[in-house]
């Protein structure tokens, strides 16, 4: 497998911890070089932590030696590539001192009306993975749905939500928008609060953690048989940089995982901005823009056609913050745990479902709203909830933006097969009978399946044109849409490490490296 140096001066605020690199290896072989690479006490290169499940080492790296040892690195057989351990940091917007203390958004999305309609509250064999902060596990308001957890940031089993300056206990107010019990008098009640929740912190008290413990937390909630993670962290990287990360994601949609990550807080396209996790792209993932009480997008909020799947109340936010103590936040950070409970309320209701269809269910249900999401809309718990009692069928993916000559694979769910496909715009894209799409030209077209009883249901808008802002060069098949261009740090002439001499250096040593080509 070819190698690529995927290393350099982060974008857009993010930073590398200095010295400090995820090495990637292919095989046993490349592990024990590494080892051996690593065991002087005078070596430039110190391995300082291993990831088996993830086949990464955490490496500390001389900055006097840097490019040397960047170049060895590379040169070994079974390196697959080295990016920095960069920093990701929580999505909180400032806070509004004068806002109302109410829970708005558990009115505004029906959340009554939804436990009502499914006779329950959720269900504690459903489990979320918060990765934060960590989380107040003794909140009166949250105890009775916390399970055991694990601290990445110091490396024990207490993951308890410690406060800073700049972290007024973000993964516990996240957690009481997921599942507080709401059986505490002057408390607050999340959006499924008979869920189990299983505490994980990778932040610390400044909100930053790095890219190797974020990896670490995912891959934990996975094996411990979390079905839903919800992330409301990130930092906007080049997708090369993001690989560990998004490998990760990926391990966690191969198990079914349900991965749903906020969509940042810079105000951006995140269909022109690479924002990751958010911009992953895979079939278990929803991405999750905020909208405020009047279901404008707050100016802070990112946004995506391609990239963003929909949006919930995420501005003055009613929660729990530790010590006992309530308050509002505001940030994609709230709207995500909210959609968070929703998909777990959900698979309260229907374990089977998976996070391509759930993600189709919320879009086909949520209320139009003028938000740019693949939807354009808000995210309505009573109408999902309805639309999983009642078996009412849905086509998945319900949105989509793909590229002229791209395919994309359609099916039914709560329908009975054999099923017939259509598209309304074949000029655009056409549909075979197994559900294949096939884009054909710029625009937009819907696709409608009829089940064999006669019930039909159609998608929103089935987006072909141009995608940006960071993609998959490998997107997988069944990627469900939304996957941008692929970028490419290694392109002939140009130097990835935002430091000409090092580069200049790493040619001297590896001449034979993609951007030590000339255009």
């Amino acid at each position: 497998m070819k190698r690529a140096l995927l290393l350099g001066a982060l974008l857009f605020g993010s930073q590398a911890f200095a010295g400090e690199y995820l090495v990637k290896y292919q095989n046993t072989s490349a592990l024990n070089m590494l080892n051996t690479m690593t065991m002087s006490r005078v070596a430039t290169i110190q391995m300082t932590d291993h990831n088996p499940t993830a086949s990464l080492v955490k490496v500390n790296i001389n900055k006097n030696h840097e490019a040397q040892a960047l170049a060895s690195l590379l040169s070994q057989p079974g390196v697959e590539y080295v990016v920095p351990n960069f920093k990701l940091k929580a999505f909180t917007a400032p806070v509004d001192a004068a806002a109302l203390k109410e829970q708005w958004a558990i009115a505004k999305v029906q959340a009554e009306k939804a436990w009502q309609r499914a006779g329950n509250k959720g269900n504690r064999n459903v489990i979320v993975a918060v990765i934060d902060t960590g989380v107040d596990y003794k909140h009166p308001n949250l105890a009775p749905n916390m399970i055991p957890g694990y601290d990445f940031k110091e490396n024990d089993n207490d993951p308890m939500d410690k406060t800073g300056f700049q972290n007024p206990g973000h993964g516990t107010h996240c957690a009481g928008a997921v599942g507080a019990t709401g059986l505490v008098d002057g408390g607050i009640v999340g959006l499924a609060p008979e869920v189990s929740m299983m505490p994980l912190r990778f932040l610390g008290e400044d909100g930053s953690g790095d890219l190797n413990n974020a990896i670490k937390a995912i891959d934990y909630a996975v094996e411990k048989g979390a079905q839903i993670i919800s992330a409301s962290w990130g930092a906007a990287v080049p997708r090369s940089q993001a690989a560990p990360l998004l490998e990760a994601i990926k391990r966690a949609d191969d198990k079914g995982v349900i991965f749903v990550a906020a969509a940042a807080n810079d105000g951006k396209n995140n269909d022109k901005t690479e924002m990751y996790p958010a911009n992953n792209g895979y079939p278990n993932s929803i991405t999750v823009a905020a909208s405020g009480s009047s279901d404008a997008k707050p100016s802070w909020s990112n946004y995506g056609t391609a990239t963003v799947h929909v949006a919930a109340p995420g501005e003055n936010i009613m929660s729990t913050l530790p010590n006992n103590k309530y308050g509002n936040l505001s940030g994609t950070s709230m709207a995500t745990p909210l959609v968070s409970g929703l998909v777990a309320l959900l698979k309260a209701q229907d374990p089977s479902l998976s996070g391509a269809q759930i993600r189709a269910i919320l879009q086909t249900t949520g209320a139009k709203v003028s938000i740019e999401t693949a939807c354009n809309c808000r995210v309505d718990a009573y109408e999902a909830v309805e639309t999983v009692m009642s078996k009412k069928m849905v086509v998945v993916p319900a949105a989509a933006t793909i590229k002229p000559s791209e395919t994309l694979a359609f099916s039914a769910l709560y329908g009975k097969a054999p099923f017939k496909f259509a598209s309304s715009n074949a000029s655009v894209a056409t549909i075979a009978d197994n559900g294949t799409l096939t884009a054909v030209a710029n625009g937009s077209t819907t696709v409608t399946v009829t089940d064999s009883t006669g019930k039909t249901a159609t998608t929103l808008n089935i987006n072909v044109g141009a995608k940006s802002g960071g993609g998959n060069p490998n997107p997988p098949p069944d990627d469900g849409g939304g996957l941008p261009d692929p970028g490419n740090p290694g392109e002939p002439g140009e130097c990835p490490l935002g430091d000409p001499m090092i580069c200049q250096i790493i040619c001297q040593i590896q001449p034979e490296l993609p951007f030590c080509q000339s255009k």
